[in-house]
């Protein structure tokens, strides 16, 4: 049984053109996944480092170059490297420590096209 459609209303597949520019925009959407996801992941285990040091005993005592030297350590052996603990501000605000994080991970992507992604983070954490 053959149906008769109107002309124009015919289904037709997509051109090679079409599949082209779809294949190269999924691709871009690909590489610039693959270039920024590593600085999201690195902060993500920053943030569980500095947040890790919740509890700590005698975190409240410690210096700023002590409670640097503490992070640094623990980002070392969840091997996130390229992090400069000079970005770590410390202050006491009594029995607590305020940590505050500001930086910027930037990534060349292509030519003349980089990536700039910033983070900002503060937590008040309580030591024992």
């Amino acid at each position: 049984m053959k149906k008769n459609n109107p002309v124009g209303l015919q289904q037709q597949g997509g051109s090679a053109l079409t599949m082209l520019i779809v294949a190269m925009f999924f691709g871009s959407l690909l590489a610039l996944g693959l270039k920024i996801g590593p600085a999201y992941l690195d902060d993500f285990t920053i943030q569980e480092a500095l947040e890790g040091l919740d509890g700590t005993e005698g975190l409240s005592r410690m210096g700023p170059a002590e409670v640097r030297n503490l992070i640094n350590r623990r980002l070392s052996v969840n091997n996130v490297r390229g992090f400069d603990t000079k970005q770590i501000s410390v202050e006491k605000n009594g029995e607590f420590v305020v940590i505050k994080v500001d930086y910027e991970v930037r990534n060349h992507l292509f030519g003349n096209v980089d990536t700039i992604v910033h983070f900002q983070h503060e937590y008040e954490l309580k030591g024992q």
